[in-house]
């Protein structure tokens, strides 16, 4: 299974950070990757992005709706971004699902959007420290997945993204013990709901993923890849998460 690094740039990304691309592109020919490579910029900077990469490394959306086109003011369809020349959606962010309200069952229909677009869906997961501390973060990860990732989800088509919210940008990390763990729990969950298909799947991690932990992080079983935060933005630390994969 090949590793899968991505880099969400969430709401960060004006035109001069495709210089941050062009570094990538460079950095990646000088020192060619173990893993895929995904950067997923702003909408605004995909089709630019797509230009600057050259075919090095793939470029993504962070979100669409379900609906192909439409009556739906400042939204994005799957169809939209493989327009644009992305490959693939990061979709179910704790972001968006916090702020916007997103439930699981809008998620999997996006998820059959990207699939119907011909976009790997990157379908996020993952439980609040408060749900941690009542020990409910195994329940909640399989409700998450259960309801947001639909039958036909094949390693091909679907990468799953276990993200403890409790550590997204707060500079807090899972322990190596509480990532396998939970990823193991992930991987028997797949299994239960798609069969062979669910074995072969990428589980990516994220959460406060940086060039001094990606080694430990990649290296512990079950983990996938690394869907990266702050880190991503700047090429040379993006470069050295990518080195890091075993």
């Amino acid at each position: 299974m090949r590793p899968l690094i991505a880099g969400n740039w969430k709401m960060n990304g004006l035109s001069s950070a495709l210089a941050q691309i062009e570094a990538l592109k460079r950095g990646l020919a000088a020192a060619p990757a173990r893993a895929d490579v995904l950067i997923c910029p702003p909408f605004t900077l995909i089709a630019d992005a797509v230009r600057a990469a050259g075919g090095a490394f793939a470029i993504g959306g962070q979100d669409c709706r379900a609906q192909a086109s439409g009556a739906f003011t400042g939204d994005i369809s799957a169809e939209m971004l493989k327009d644009a020349g992305a490959s693939a959606v990061i979709l179910g962010h704790s972001e968006r699902r916090q702020y916007h309200g997103e439930s699981s069952a809008q998620i999997s229909a996006k998820a059959e959007a990207a699939w119907r677009a011909g976009l790997i869906a990157i379908i996020c997961i993952g439980e609040k420290e408060s749900e941690r501390n009542e020990g409910r973060e195994f329940s909640v990860c399989s409700d998450q997945l259960q309801g947001s990732v639909p039958q036909g989800a094949t390693p091909a088509n679907t990468a799953i993204a276990y993200e403890p919210i409790w550590a997204i940008g707060t500079g807090k990390t899972a322990t190596a013990g509480d990532i396998a763990a939970m990823h193991a729990h992930i991987r028997s969950g797949l299994i239960e709901e798609l069969g062979d298909e669910g074995a072969g799947l990428r589980i990516l991690y994220g959460g406060s993923v940086k060039p001094d932990n990606a080694a430990e992080i990649l290296g512990t079983a079950e983990v996938g890849g690394a869907l990266v935060g702050g880190a991503s933005l700047q090429a040379a630390d993006f470069l050295k998460i990518i080195a890091s994969a075993p």
